[in-house]
This record gives structure tokens, sequence and C-alpha cells, in this order.
């Protein structure tokens, strides 16, 4: 079956590594903080798949002013994202992602206009997954930006430098591809690599949840004006030490934060640990924690 008239496939997904490096033999772009989607467009349509093949094309009216620039039958593959004050916004393109209601789309649409950032094209009249990744980039370099549809730039070699700038500016993070690499759909490439830019910070453990036999969710919260405030939960498994002292704390009768109050085992906060986060809700809870270390 012709790849565009595929009802559902999974778009070429990327493995991960901690370290920014620099190569010769890749591409560097910078990683937006948004929706993963292919675009599908021929003369009559202009039809959103998001990466696990969902329609989302009725949450972005918008973006369907992209088809009146483009005359080919194509695929993009990109990000939908939302901007606030020129950087990338999760929370902003959350306020989008789960609406139903037609005047509330069409109302965000106006209000809250997000923009597809295409970072490969996958069809041209015809599959051209087969091709090198640079070939693929000549391709995508017909197509001009315009109000909703801007192409990654990217950078040879230097994959530290662009890190590094993206640290400063606090985007999420670069991905790394391989100059020849050929696009696999459903498959998780060690071609491509993204590198994010995680933060890490030291949180109080207000209490824990056990999710199985040997693995706990414990409650993460920070002092502000002498109060514990909850900001998330974190993974720990029962081979960490801090488990151990964890599960073996008195529990208390109430909660020990100020603004958490659901069932759980609440013990006194005099646990620490480091975690690694993306960025913060406006609820100011972190966004994708993961364990790090105990905090001694």
């Amino acid at each position: 079956m012709d790849l565009f008239d595929r009802k559902y496939f999974e778009p070429m997904l990327l493995s991960e590594e901690k370290k920014a490096f620099d190569s010769t033999d890749y591409i560097f772009e910078v990683k937006f903080d948004g929706t993963r989607a292919l675009i599908f467009i021929d003369k009559s349509s202009l039809v959103i798949k998001n990466r696990h093949g969902k329609d989302i094309t009725y949450l972005y009216p918008e973006l369907q002013a992209i088809k009146k620039f483009i005359k080919d039958k194509v695929i993009f593959d990109g990000e939908i994202v939302s901007f606030q004050d020129g950087v990338p916004s999760f929370q902003k393109l959350q306020e989008r992602t789960h609406l139903k209601n037609k005047i509330k789309i069409e109302y965000q649409s106006k209000n809250n206009p997000v923009i597809f950032i295409c970072f490969d094209i996958l069809y041209q009249n015809k599959d051209i997954t087969n091709l090198r990744l640079m070939e693929r980039k000549k391709f995508l370099s017909c197509y001009d930006d315009n109000e909703f549809f801007m192409k990654n730039k990217y950078i040879e070699n230097n994959g530290k430098a662009l890190f590094n700038k993206i640290k400063k500016i606090g985007l999420e993070g670069i991905v790394a591809k391989k100059k020849d690499s050929k696009y696999f759909i459903e498959t998780r490439s060690k071609e491509w690599i993204k590198i994010k830019n995680w933060q890490v910070a030291s949180f109080y453990i207000g209490g824990y949840v056990i999710s199985d036999k040997n693995v706990m969710s414990v409650l993460l919260g920070e002092i502000k004006n002498r109060k514990l405030y909850f900001v998330g939960k974190v993974v720990i498994s029962s081979k960490v030490s801090l488990y151990k002292k964890v599960i073996n704390s008195k529990i208390k009768n109430s909660s020990v934060f100020e603004n958490y109050l659901i069932v759980a085992n609440y013990i006194e906060p005099k646990y620490k640990c480091y975690v690694e986060y993306m960025e913060r809700s406006k609820n100011n809870y972190l966004r994708q924690p993961v364990f790090r270390e105990e905090d001694k």
C-alpha cells in the first residue's frame, strides 16, 4: 500500500543520550516542546495525526492555512508548538490539547494559534523515506515558511555549542541526526538522538504511595514561608537504599503538605532526594520528574 494511503503508522522515534556531542556525521536541531505530528496534504485535504495515529485535525483549524502554500501531495513530520513571549510553551499548548467544544477550539485557534515546526518530509508525490536525511532536507527546503509553517533550522557538526545556547534560553533540548539516516517508520532509531535539557533540584519527601511490590511513588515537596508545598511524585524502587528509610518511617495522621490532601502514607519530611525534571506547570508541579539519587 502507498505510504500516503495508510490509515495509521507511527513516525520514526528517537533514542536518548545524556550529554551533547560534536560530530561531522550529524546535524543538530533544537528540540521544540510540543506535540509530535504527521501532516498529510493533497489537493483536497489536510489531515493531522499525532504520534499514536489519532486524528487531531479538528483541534488546530488554523493549520488548514498551510494547504494554500502546498501544491504537492506530501507528508510532513514535525511538532505542533505554542509560543509565549517568543519561547515554546508546553503549558500554553496544553490549553488546546483536550478541547472538544467547537466554539472553544475556534476561539483558541484565533487567540492562541499554534505553529507547525517541520523537520522532515516523508512523501513528495511519492514515498521518499528511503532517501538519506540530507536529501530529504533538500526536498523540504522547497517549501517556504509562513505564519503557520516553519522549517526547523539545523547546524552541522557542533552539537555542544547548540546545546549550551538552548540551556541559556531554557529550551527543552536538542536532537542529533545522522546525515545519511533513512526514515524508518514505526522504529525507535539510534540514528536520531535526543539530548534533553534536564533541570536538577533537591526536594523533601513528605509521603509515599505503594504502587507495586518493589516500587513506590514518593511525594515531593519544597518549603516556602516555613510550609511544605507538594510539587509532584517520583518513582523509586526497593533496590534504592532510600526506599527502606521511607517505608520504615512513622506514618502521620494527616498530610504534611499545605496543598495536598489525598489518601497517602504521610511521613515527617526529613529525607530529601535529587530529581531531574523538564519544567514546572502552572501549579508549580514538576514535569517528567525522574529520581536521581538521595540527598545526604
